[in-house]
């Protein structure tokens, strides 16, 4: 919900990485602004690329790092083709639109999946999981090959924030 102005004027305050997921329709006519404003990473969804190889080589055209995000019902087949361009994919847990979804356990073998293709075909980009990510179930997301977790409500909804960043963390190690 952030747009490029606000990626701006946090560029130059952090050296944090700035992933941007473009979660919205036609994204090509956004990717330059969020490139100018600073994104380091900027994710699209493949539902939403007319022509999803032209807007990987966009992303990586302007120097940044390139990203597919897939919705729950979109299978891994789906980007066979671009899979050894990106240097992330995003697999959604929840289906996108609104916070404070319930995890989608059928996701854990599509983690597992993309993460034996990124074995078997030696490629190295990370696999990003969000949606319903919790302390409680973290540890099963990372074991099946997540190494980058997105988590909103689960912190933000929580008593406290510092505690449940740190169960985060400390079991997400595994």
């Amino acid at each position: 919900t952030l747009g490029p102005p606000v990626i701006n004027s946090l560029k130059g305050k952090t050296d944090m990485i700035f992933d941007v997921h473009l979660m919205i329709e036609d994204p090509d006519k956004y990717i330059e602004a969020f490139a100018n404003a600073g994104a380091d990473i900027i994710v699209v969804h493949q539902e939403a690329c007319t022509h999803l190889h032209r807007t990987i080589q966009a992303i990586k055209a302007l120097g940044k790092k390139a990203g597919v995000a897939l919705n729950p019902a979109t299978p891994i087949e789906t980007i066979k083709h671009v899979i050894s361009e990106l240097d992330m994919v995003l697999i959604m847990t929840v289906n996108p639109g609104f916070g404070g979804q319930k995890f989608i356990e059928q996701m854990i073998p599509k983690i597992k999946e993309l993460k034996e293709i990124s074995i078997k075909q030696d490629l190295n980009f990370d696999i990003q999981v969000d949606g319903g990510i919790t302390p409680d179930n973290v540890a099963e997301v990372v074991k099946a090959g997540a190494n980058i977790i997105v988590a909103g409500s689960a912190i933000f909804n929580s008593e406290s924030i510092p505690n449940t960043v740190k169960a985060f963390r400390t079991n997400a190690v595994v």
